[in-house]
């Protein structure tokens, strides 16, 4: 390999930063659905392991009694982020529409959000940091894009505003 080659490919492994490995031996406590029927919704996710490994988000988005979500929540230990500026995801969608969702502080009510679609098969999804945008509740607020040095939660939601079922498989989760 070229020297060049090598110090690229070096730069690249030293400055990832897994967030979360899906294997068949994860632990996944710290990760929990928070659905619509936390207001009077009907919605109804779920999150496993399959047989691959993947993290499995899945579910049915129901429109009754004004729900329309599901969401899947980690939190983790404080994530020192000064040295990154994206998040990578590998993951396998279902052609539809998610927000991924990070949070600086756990305690904070809004969120930073991005909006990603699903192609089907096997692919990685970079979402630049400095481009999510804080929001609660669906409104967008008055405050700067992301622009924080730590992340304490991060999440995946689907609210396309129509009852579906859902399948997202998540592989890993790094920054970079």
């Amino acid at each position: 390999m070229k020297p060049l080659a090598l110090i690229l490919l070096f730069t690249t492994i030293m400055t990832s930063t897994p967030i979360f490995n899906f294997t068949k031996d994860a632990n996944i406590s710290n990760w929990r659905i928070i659905d619509d029927v936390v207001m009077g919704g009907r919605s109804n996710g779920n999150f496993a392991l399959n047989n691959n490994g993947h993290g499995v988000f899945s579910g049915e988005i129901s429109l009754e009694n004004n729900g329309g979500f599901s969401s899947l929540r980690y939190d983790t230990e404080t994530i020192a982020i000064s040295k990154h500026t994206k998040v990578c995801i590998k993951l396998k969608g279902d052609s539809k529409d998610y927000q991924f969702r990070i949070k600086a502080n756990r305690k904070e009510r809004y969120s930073y959000i991005t909006t990603f679609k699903t192609s089907g098969e096997w692919e990685t999804i970079t979402i630049n940091l400095k481009d999510m945008y804080p929001a609660f509740r669906g409104r967008t607020l008055d405050y700067p894009s992301f622009d924080k040095t730590n992340i304490e939660e991060l999440a995946f939601l689907i609210g396309n505003k129509k009852a579906e079922s859902f399948e997202l498989l998540i592989d890993s989760i790094e920054l970079k």
